[in-house]
């Protein structure tokens, strides 16, 4: 005999109850797709392009909502420090009342804060070769905004810097500097709750390749801003312009105003609306299950929507047993009948503020002249 809980039940209970409960009962009554057993993998006509030596999320054999550390993809536009944790220190500075030095071992003794955020490259799904730099995962550290709080923010402070270990030869105006990475946040968003000072993901210290032994997080917003091999704040009373703010990590894009084209440079910054078609199982009744993921800058994903070749948008149903502000939304849609042939997939999300993922022929992207926030539609092929 089933116990009778409701879904409703298992979204307000405890973790623990909630487990026991889907232990015990059909998936199908709790709101789950029916069970993927004994389906087969229908592939894609164009598959997602992988390099062994690339970590990346592999869309075709996406499950598991929350990414394991070696599947996080990774970038860095310097060299790769090899800190040691009882050398390393972060310094506080600028426009504070008390300048501080951080090690390791004493921001651990503040406040721990864990959560759950989709981290996405600025330049992902901008070309056929890089179409998997986004992950999930569970951040662990402490928020970044007590810690400046307690230094004493000065006035004139405006913005905060943050600076990376890692570093390199820089051109600029013909002379060369040894430059250090940086990034910066307006003071309002770097005063955030959720804004961490991190040195473990997934529960292990953070890897070299991931910025040991502390990164910033910044939930929402492209990973250019998630500073890593982070060794100095420093509060400024003007706008950082270094080369990943005023030179590079700038989107190019063009409207047409009146007739004529306006051309804007902006920073990329916070992540725009996305959607995938991530993979297709045949079920042993013959239904297709197309299923995907879903995210945004934090806002709420309001719906997604699937395209069958030149077919009309069809909602397609959430995941709303998994979620957390700052995470993606796994989805699925059952396609019954599919036709013997070729199919194109298309997905399209909107958030709870109206953001549509575009069209590559829309207004608001099609003169868009750089790769970065690459949030198009993405059409694939399957043959069946």
């Amino acid at each position: 005999m089933q116990p009778n809980f409701t879904r409703r039940d298992v979204l307000r209970g405890s973790v623990a109850f909630a487990a026991t409960v889907m232990t015990r009962t059909p998936l199908a009554a709790l709101g789950f797709p029916e069970p993927e057993a004994g389906s087969t993998p229908v592939p894609f006509v164009t598959p997602q392009i992988k390099s062994p030596n690339r970590p990346m999320v592999h869309w075709d054999t996406l499950t598991d909502w929350q990414t394991d550390n070696a599947s996080v993809y990774v970038v860095s536009h310097y060299n790769k420090p090899d800190l040691a944790a009882d050398d390393w220190r972060l310094n506080v500075a600028g426009f504070v009342e008390r300048p501080a030095t951080f090690t390791l071992a004493d921001l651990k003794q503040r406040p721990r804060k864990e959560l759950l955020a989709t981290l996405e490259c600025g330049g992902n799904g901008a070309s056929p070769t890089f179409l998997g730099a986004a992950a999930n995962v569970r951040w662990t550290g402490t928020p970044l905004a007590p810690l400046l709080k307690e230094c004493g923010l000065k006035k004139r402070g405006l913005e905060v810097a943050f600076f990376g270990a890692d570093q390199k030869q820089e051109k600029v105006r013909e002379q060369e500097f040894e430059m250090r990475f940086s990034r910066s946040l307006a003071l309002g968003d770097a005063l955030r709750d959720d804004v961490l000072l991190c040195w473990e993901m997934n529960g292990q210290p953070l890897p070299r390749e991931h910025g040991f032994p502390l990164r910033l997080v910044v939930p929402g917003w492209y990973g250019i801003a998630w500073v890593k091999w982070l060794t100095r704040i420093e509060v400024l009373d003007r706008r950082l312009m270094s080369k990943y703010m005023g030179r590079e990590y700038v989107t190019i894009r063009g409207e047409d105003v009146g007739g004529q084209t306006l051309w804007r440079e902006t920073s990329v910054s916070f992540m725009n609306v996305k959607s995938v078609v991530a993979r297709v199982l045949k079920l042993k009744d013959g239904t297709l299950r197309v299923s995907g993921a879903a995210w945004s800058d934090g806002t709420p994903i309001q719906t997604v929507e699937l395209k069958l070749d030149d077919g009309p948008w069809q909602p397609v149903k959430l995941d709303t047993t998994r979620q957390s502000k700052y995470s993606w939304t796994f989805w699925w849609f059952d396609w019954k009948g599919a036709p013997v042939g070729e199919h194109t997939l298309v997905s399209r999300a909107t958030d709870a503020d109206g953001r549509v993922q575009p069209a590559p022929d829309d207004p608001a992207i099609k003169l868009k002249k750089t790769y970065w926030e690459a949030n198009q539609q993405w059409s694939r092929k399957i043959r069946i």
